[in-house]
C-alpha cells in the first residue's frame, strides 16, 4: 500500500509536467523486513544513483538502511517510521511521522483515562528498534500516571509463533487490559488468543497494526480494539475525497494509513526534486520547500527532519474504524 501511495502521486506528478519537464521513475526493491535482504536492496538503490529513497516502513529496517543512504549521501524520506534513534538528527533522513514517544505518551492517557492501570504487554522483536523504543516510552508515561506494566513479554514473529503461550504469559500478571506491539497478521492472532483466555479484558494495539488488513484478518475477534490512526479515515475535505478517489479508481481498493503517508512522503521528494537548483542536495531543496501541503495536515520540518503529526485514536466497530472522543 506504501508503494501504491508513491505510484498515484509519481503517476500525478509526470502528468503534471514532472520536475520541470523530466520524468521521474520509480525504482523499487522490497527490504522484506529482513536485514540482509534490506542491506542488498538499499546498496542496489546506491548503485543506481537515485535521486532519493522513500521508505523504509519500520525502524528495524531503518537501523540498517539509514546508514548506507547516509554515507551515499541519498536523501531519504520514511512515512512511518517513529522509533526514537532516528529523532533529533542532524542527517539524511526525513520522518513524516511522529514519534514513539509521542504516541505511546497518548497511549498511556487514553488507557489510564478509561481506568486501565495495570496493564500486560507483548511485543515483537522482528522490529525491535521501534517495539522496544515504544515499549519504554509507554512504560515511563504509565509510571508517570501512576499506572504500572502487569507483564512486559517479548517473542519473534513467525507462522509458528505461539500466540496463546504469549498471551497467557501476559495474563501471568493478573492484568486489567492488553497491549499488542506487533504487526496487523501477528495483532490479529494475539487478539484471537486473549479472546479465547481472557474474554472479558479489554484489548489494544500500537499503531504498527493500524491497516486495512488487521479487520480484514481479524473479524469478529478485533472488535472493540483501541488503535490510534495517523489520519483521518473520516475526512471529508475535497483534497483527501478526490486522493481517495483517484487512489481507489487506480488500485481498486481503498488507501490506508501506509498510501497516505507514503503520498505525503511523496509530495516532500517530488516538491524537493521541481524547486532543487543547480549544485543544491535534495536535503536543501527540501529543507526550503517547506512547509508542505499533506492530504489532511501541513508538514512542517524542522532543522533534523522531524515533523509533528496530528493522530486520531479509534475503536474497531462493526469491522471498520471509528473515531473516539
Amino acid at each position: 500500500s506504501g508503494l501504491n501511495g508513491l505510484t498515484l502521486a509519481v503517476e500525478q506528478f509526470n502528468r503534471a509536467g514532472g520536475a520541470n519537464g523530466r520524468l521521474v521513475e520509480i525504482l523499487s526493491k522490497d527490504d522484506a523486513q529482513n536485514k540482509d535482504t534490506a542491506a542488498t536492496s538499499v546498496h542496489q538503490l546506491v548503485a543506481a544513483k537515485v535521486d532519493a529513497v522513500v521508505g523504509p516502513f519500520t525502524s528495524a529496517m531503518a537501523a540498517v538502511t539509514v546508514p548506507i543512504t547516509g554515507q551515499a549521501g541519498i536523501f531519504q524520506v520514511s512515512p512511518t517510521i517513529t522509533a526514537m534513534e532516528f529523532s533529533g538528527k542532524d542527517d539524511n533522513l526525513f520522518r513524516i511521522n511522529r514519534t514513539t514517544r509521542d504516541n505511546a505518551g497518548d497511549y498511556a492517557k487514553v488507557m489510564h483515562g478509561r481506568g486501565q492501570k495495570h496493564i500486560a504487554v507483548a511485543y515483537d522483536l522482528r522490529n525491535r528498534a521501534f517495539t522496544q523504543s515504544w515499549l519504554d516510552e509507554f512504560r515511563a508515561a504509565a509510571k508517570e500516571l501512576g499506572a504500572s506494566l502487569a507483564a512486559e513479554v517479548s517473542y519473534e514473529s513467525s507462522k509458528d509463533a505461539n500466540f496463546e503461550a504469549v498471551v497467557a504469559k501476559m495474563l501471568q500478571g493478573k492484568p486489567d487490559s492488553l497491549l499488542f506491539i506487533s504487526g496487523a497478521l501477528d495483532v490479529a492472532r494475539l487478539a484471537q488468543a486473549a479472546r479465547k483466555l481472557a474474554p472479558q479484558l479489554p484489548i489494544a494495539a500500537s499503531e504498527w497494526a493500524a491497516t486495512e488488513q488487521l479487520i480484514d484478518l481479524g473479524g469478529e475477534v478485533v472488535e472493540g480494539l483501541l488503535i490510534v490512526q495517523n489520519y483521518d479515515r473520516d475526512d471529508t475535505s475535497p483534497r483527501f475525497k478526490e486522493f481517495s478517489e483517484a487512489y481507489f479508481k487506480r488500485f481498486q481498493r481503498n488507501p490506508g494509513y501506509s498510501s497516505v503517508s507514503t503520498y505525503d512522503a511523496a509530495t516532500v521528494v517530488l516538491t524537493a526534486l521541481k524547486n532543487r537548483k543547480p549544485g543544491e542536495t535534495v536535503k536543501a531543496a527540501a529543507l526550503r520547500s517547506g512547509p508542505y501541503q499533506g492530504l489532511q495536515q501541513d508538514i512542517v520540518f524542522d532543522a533534523n527532519g522531524d515533523t509533528a503529526r496530528k493522530v486520531y485514536f479509534t475503536e474497531i466497530r462493526e469491522g471498520r474504524y471509528r473515531r473516539i472522543d
